[in-house]
């Protein structure tokens, strides 16, 4: 794997086991992660790190105008809700538009990998399953919660109504589906001590 050759110069210390954390929206998936550094771990939060990379990246910025038209920055800076709205019904330019970002966002997380000592690290991001990034880590670890439970949730946080929120669920993996790749799953369908409780579990079980 590309992470171990960044590790080699690095002797004795044996490259950090990649973790993929994930959930659909509602989930609970950075509230895990959240818990996750108060216990140690080094966590890389992906679609964070994308937001950021989008702004900050020359060549990345030149390939998206070339992609969306200038209306994509605005005074330098990523025009999120233009990308959104010239994205969200053309599935193949929202492919395009990942197949930009993705390699990017890995080529920062493969340097954030290597700066790392801890035996585990975690990967936070969405579209573990969607884009396959789960083949890339050691194992993998789903945060998931009943439908209405993420929708209500969702329109809490967000101020965003119910189809809204059940129309982006729609577009996501169905849960059933992650359920089947994951190698471990956190129910998080009740308050924050039993999430905490979970993800105690969780590490106990890691290996």
């Amino acid at each position: 794997m590309e992470i171990q050759d960044i590790n080699q110069n690095q002797e004795d210390v044996p490259p950090p086991r990649i973790i993929g954390l994930t959930g659909g929206i509602g989930s609970g998936k950075t509230s895990v992660a959240k818990l996750l550094e108060q216990k140690g771990f080094p966590v890389y939060y992906s679609d964070d790190q994308a937001k950021n990379i989008v702004n900050i990246d020359p060549e990345l910025k030149e390939k998206i105008i070339s992609l969306l038209g200038r209306e994509s920055y605005l005074d330098g800076v990523y025009n999120r809700k233009y990308v959104a709205e010239k994205v969200f019904n053309d599935a193949d330019l929202l492919e395009q538009l990942n197949h930009l970002i993705h390699p990017a966002v890995r080529i920062d997380f493969e340097k954030w990998v290597a700066a790392q000592t801890s035996e585990f690290v975690f990967k936070e991001t969405a579209l573990l399953f969607e884009l396959k990034l789960n083949e890339q880590c050691y194992k993998s670890l789903l945060v998931t919660a009943d439908d209405n439970l993420r929708i209500k949730r969702t329109m809490d946080r967000d101020n965003k109504t119910y189809r809204e929120i059940e129309t982006i669920m729609q577009n996501q993996m169905p849960e059933k589906d992650k359920m089947k790749l994951a190698n471990y799953i956190i129910y998080n369908n009740s308050d924050r001590n039993n999430l905490e409780s979970e993800t105690d579990i969780f590490i106990a079980e890691l290996n």
